[in-house]
């Protein structure tokens, strides 16, 4: 079977990203451009991001996960520890992260160093979870082979039974990850496919170089 898309076409023309119009600090200019994505009201989730990992077997992956929290410091999501991506993590914390936002012709782009946020973090973001995310975190031992689905939802029917007037804690394995980056690349989509790359990238003295980058 072959699908010819060669006909698909846009022009991106909706914005532009000059160096005039930059912060020098990247995580000002993300903070900008989400609250843009936010207030624009086009995405039902516009913290959705993909993230990169080099897994055991040597081959990158990527999946889609939620950003959680962003700021100076960096990049916060949750997961199970002992997943497929925890494990990659754990051999090889060096990740990428990514944000496409189509209606506004932008894509960030984000590599960095994941680690473990503290207990403490991950014990109030935990708490503030429905119980059936809660629940739904202990019942399923994530990226497991597992053999149905009746298996999952045996699991958390008798969790619901267990814990029924009773308070959920976050199991040990469960917990969030910070990514601090080394560098971020904004890109503002332009027409005739010469789209606006600017690229910072962390030096020793933890000041940011800012470069522009051919589309």
């Amino acid at each position: 079977m072959k699908k010819d898309l060669g006909n698909y076409r846009k022009v991106y023309e909706k914005s532009a990203l000059m160096e005039d119009a930059i912060s020098e600090q990247p995580m000002q200019l993300f903070q900008k451009w989400f609250q843009e994505v936010e207030t624009s009201g086009q995405l039902e989730e516009p913290n959705t991001m993909t993230i990169a990992t080099i897994g055991l077997d040597g081959f990158p992956k990527n999946r889609v996960v939620l950003l959680k929290e962003f700021g100076q410091e960096g990049f916060i999501f949750y997961t199970n520890y002992l997943s497929e991506k925890g494990k990659a993590i754990a051999r090889n914390p060096q990740v990428c992260l990514s944000f496409f936002w189509s209606h506004m012709e932008r894509q960030v782009i984000v590599k960095g160093r994941a680690e473990k946020v503290s207990e403490k973090v991950s014990d109030a973001y935990f708490e503030s979870r429905p119980d059936g995310s809660k629940l739904g975190a202990i019942a399923s031992e994530q990226s497991a082979v597992i053999a149905s689905r009746e298996v999952l939802e045996i699991a958390l029917k008798k969790l619901e039974e267990e814990f029924q007037n009773n308070e959920i804690k976050r199991p040990t394995y469960w917990g969030g990850y910070l990514v601090q980056p080394i560098s971020i690349e904004f890109w503002q989509g332009r027409p005739n496919r010469l789209h606006d790359r600017i690229k910072y990238t962390l030096e020793e003295n933890d000041s940011w170089k800012i470069e522009r980058l051919a589309p």
